[in-house]
């Protein structure tokens, strides 16, 4: 036995040995390498795709996604391989999702990393809403999208006094823009002037506003909306928006013009008759 080991050292210490076992071990793991190699290269693997084309700022649904098995060829860095990475998601604004098109990280955005993201949930029943500001209306540009604001009416009465009060409490700003239609917090590297607050509101108080800006060109009347930072941006639990005062809301309806009965259009099955 002893004898045996003392061949297999000496055979193991020869050199020409060592060389060809490690030449032998060196082509074994390369066959067995490359071999791995063609098959990772010619099996296909399964992969989301678009059943239909999809236009851009539009949500992914379940139904507009499908499998299909394709070479890994066709797959790169970018290329989105979980179903759970699109359904839900929204196509890029810039994007149109052709039908068979594979998914890729750059065309497909979450609904927060969409331009205007905002208004994707404004809730059913509720309308946007635009005001235009300036730097000192906007408190030195402190009023950030997510902040609560109260907006309080300026207009004269009938005998050309001015009247100030709060109109609407509880309004959240969804986004603030410059002039351009940036986004003014967007780049912090690049000063921007707050020109547009935009939230939303219910449908009734939306109409309200609009009348609002509608007397605003009346010489007489001459109304103006202020916003108002309000402490409800601290709170846990904001309160809701609501209407605060009944005599400022009687003041802008008495001022606005109605359309006469006899001149509405009449309306059926959503059809205007000619």
């Amino acid at each position: 036995m002893g004898n045996l080991g003392f061949k297999l050292k000496k055979f193991l210490q020869n050199k020409n040995t060592v060389t060809l076992i490690g030449t032998i071990l060196i082509l074994v793991i390369l066959y067995f390498g490359y071999q791995w190699q063609i098959k990772r290269a010619i099996t296909p693997v399964k992969v989301p795709y678009a059943k239909v084309t999809i236009q851009p700022r539009t949500r992914i649904t379940e139904d507009m996604v499908d499998y299909v098995d394709v070479l890994p060829s066709m797959i790169n860095s970018g290329t989105l391989k979980n179903v759970q990475n699109i359904v839900g998601k929204w196509s890029n604004y810039n994007t149109l999702i052709p039908a068979g098109s594979l998914f890729y990280k750059q065309t497909i955005v979450s609904a927060d990393e969409l331009p205007d993201a905002a208004l994707v949930n404004i809730p059913s029943g509720w309308k946007p809403f635009n005001l235009s500001v300036t730097t000192a209306s906007t408190y030195g540009n402190s009023i950030f999208p997510g902040n609560y604001i109260d907006l309080y009416l300026k207009a004269l009465d009938a005998d050309g006094k001015p009247i100030v009060g709060q109109l609407i409490e509880n309004v959240k700003v969804l986004a603030v823009k410059d002039k351009n239609g940036r986004h003014v917090f967007e780049n912090s590297e690049e000063e921007r002037t707050p020109a547009i607050l935009i939230f939303a509101v219910p449908a009734d108080t939306h109409l309200l506003l609009r009348q609002v800006m509608a007397l605003s060109n009346v010489r007489e009347i001459s109304t103006e909306l202020i916003p108002v930072p309000s402490t409800e941006s601290y709170s846990d639990e904001p309160g809701t928006i609501r209407v605060t005062s009944a005599a400022l809301k009687a003041f802008i309806e008495l001022n606005v013009g109605n359309i006469p009965e006899d001149q509405l259009p009449n309306v059926e099955n959503n059809n205007i008759e000619q």
